[in-house]
């Protein structure tokens, strides 16, 4: 029971911070194996812990292949940034999860208070049940010449 109380706390505590998808996903899975470890192990406590780093371990390795298959999504954000003309719509599909995306950049400004150059971008994303989804993102051009995307 303690180290549920203790996993409890670790999970709370991280959702203040500022995590990588890996760390949710192994937290989150910390969390699940735990408690499937004391509902299945006639000794809670060893099951709990058994649990918690079985689970800690596959959501780590699930969160990380999810940030990979994020990364080619962002790289093709950055590229559209630099390239499409405002106002065009640059299509793609990810080639791991299928997934169609549009991005349709803004003209780009500079931030008065930052003095960066930022740029609206319009992003669509068709989800598995054929529905679209809409955000509405600014990036801002890094010293490197790369795009961040702020949501």
């Amino acid at each position: 029971m303690r180290t549920l109380i203790a996993l409890l706390l670790t999970v709370a505590l991280m959702a203040g911070c500022q995590t990588t998808k890996a760390q949710n996903t192994a937290a989150l899975g910390s969390l699940a194996g735990a408690t499937v470890g004391a509902l299945t192990f006639k000794n809670k406590i060893s099951g709990a812990a058994i649990g918690a780093g079985a689970g800690l371990l596959v959501g780590y390795i699930v969160g990380n292949e999810m940030e990979k298959m994020d990364s080619y999504d962002r790289s093709q954000v950055s590229n559209t940034l630099e390239t499409v003309p405002s106002g065009q719509t640059r299509q793609w599909t990810n080639p791991d999860t299928r997934m169609q995306y549009q991005a349709v950049p803004e003209p780009p400004r500079q931030d008065p208070h930052s003095g960066r150059i930022e740029r609206d971008v319009t992003l669509r994303a068709r989800m598995a049940n054929g529905e679209m989804e809409t955000v509405y993102a600014k990036a801002y051009r890094q010293p490197d010449g790369s795009w961040q995307l702020v949501q």
